[in-house]
């Protein structure tokens, strides 16, 4: 596996907020505990596309 991936995915579940910051993604402060309207949010201001998304979820299903 690609030591990239998985230090992002640690990050992602230690300090969600932080990744979010780094990698320059604007989300309001309330939804920071809500996985799903993160997602939502950031499709629908299109700083991510759907594409994106889909394969994100492919590389989630490879690490479980």
């Amino acid at each position: 596996m690609n030591n990239n991936l998985m230090q992002m995915l640690s990050q992602i579940r230690t300090n969600p907020m932080q990744f979010l910051l780094q990698n320059k993604l604007n989300v309001p402060q309330n939804m920071v505990n809500d996985p799903n309207q993160i997602i939502n949010h950031l499709l629908q201001t299109g700083q991510v596309n759907q594409q994106q998304v889909n394969n994100a979820y492919q590389m989630a299903q490879r690490f479980k």
